[in-house]
């Protein structure tokens, strides 16, 4: 059996609620014959990590280390791993482990983030009751298929939003067939948007972008859209009725604003919800029948759909808009995110020489 090179992996771990991680340490689980371990160079802060450290999902663990954007080299793999080698530049997505069997209906259908048997890359529980840790530390461990291959080209610094954000908002792209010709709407222009405009545009589609920040008009025109919308404008929302293909909602809109949602779609439409917003959503089934819109949401992305989402960035230069924070600034890059001042995501960098 191989043995790990770090068995006491440092890292930033929340304590309690809140948005505070403090300096903390635990021993990772032994090293798999099919699992790798990688010492973390980049970091990203995802908004699912604030979610879990303020317990604002139920059933958080403490002491919990989260970051799920994870970027570093391959130091040690597991005696049966083929497919990487020590000194390869991987990324890690929100999963680290699925079953990938034939016969596991999520995973046969690349939708192995719901496999039964799947692990979340923090504040999840693996088979032997071990828990789960994140990336906001100097390692991890994974199983050798969630640790994706950079392709050549792609800056690291720029990976780490790609492995969750990325994935989120191309994944639905692929699974509906988005393509050149269509009329594609993107609704909040943040960490989750500015990205999904940037690949519906590589994919040839007419992208319209969808902001009550009127400010944000020329930055949408940059990243590949062809129209601005000023949701505060009526003559501007009024102008767009009844003419799109698809809408990915990347803001955490109220339930009451999915009627207007509507109002936006032809008929046959889908809008598709990649964030999660709070409360419920009520509609009459009038509106479903009488325009034939679907409204349906998306997950993130598995093996397959990481890989895709890595080598189509690369190819078309969708990259991310970062801010860049050492790892011992987690604190203070936790509150920009928090406070919604980031544009648009933040990495944390670990320093070369040091454990933190």
């Amino acid at each position: 059996m191989v043995e790990g090179k770090i068995n006491e992996i440092h890292g930033w771990a929340a304590m309690k609620p809140g948005i505070t991680v403090e300096p903390w340490s635990y021993k990772p689980r032994p090293l798999g014959e099919h699992d790798v371990e990688i010492k973390i160079e980049y970091s990203g802060i995802c908004g699912s990590d604030l979610h879990t450290i303020k317990e604002e999902w139920s059933g958080t663990s403490y002491p919990a280390i989260v970051g799920h954007e994870i970027v570093g080299k391959v130091i040690t793999k597991g005696e049966k791993v083929t497919h990487l080698e020590e000194g390869d530049v991987v990324g890690v997505g929100a999963q680290v482990y699925g079953c990938l069997q034939k016969d596991c209906g999520p995973c046969s259908r690349d939708l192995d983030p719901h496999c039964p048997n799947g692990v979340f890359t923090y504040n999840a529980k693996y088979a032997d009751g071990e828990q789960a840790h994140g990336g906001y530390a100097e390692a991890v461990r994974v199983d050798a298929n969630y640790a994706i291959k950079l392709p050549a080209g792609l800056d690291p610094v720029y990976a780490p939003p790609l492995m969750c954000a990325g994935a989120t908002v191309f994944a639905p792209m692929l699974r509906k067939g988005v393509k050149k010709g269509d009329r594609v709407g993107v609704i909040g222009i943040g960490g989750l948007g500015h990205l999904a405009i940037q690949y519906a545009s590589a994919l040839g589609a007419e992208v319209v972008a969808f902001s009550h920040s009127p400010n944000k008009r020329e930055q949408c025109l940059e990243l590949g859209a062809s129209k601005f919308v000023d949701t505060s404008n009526k003559e501007e929302v009024d102008a767009v009725r009844r003419s799109l293909n698809y809408l990915f909602v990347a803001s955490n809109s109220t339930s009451n604003q999915y009627n207007e949602f509507i109002s936006w779609m032809d008929y046959e439409g889908q809008i598709v919800l990649l964030a999660l917003p709070k409360g419920n959503m009520s509609f009459s089934p009038n509106e479903f029948v009488h325009t034939e819109v679907a409204i349906t949401g998306s997950l993130i992305g598995g093996v397959n759909v990481l890989k895709k989402t890595l080598e189509f960035s690369a190819k078309h230069n969708v990259l991310p808009i970062i801010e860049r924070f050492p790892m011992e600034k987690v604190n203070d890059a936790l509150v920009r995110v928090d406070t919604g001042k980031a544009r648009y995501r933040v990495v944390l960098e670990t320093a070369k020489d040091s454990n933190l």
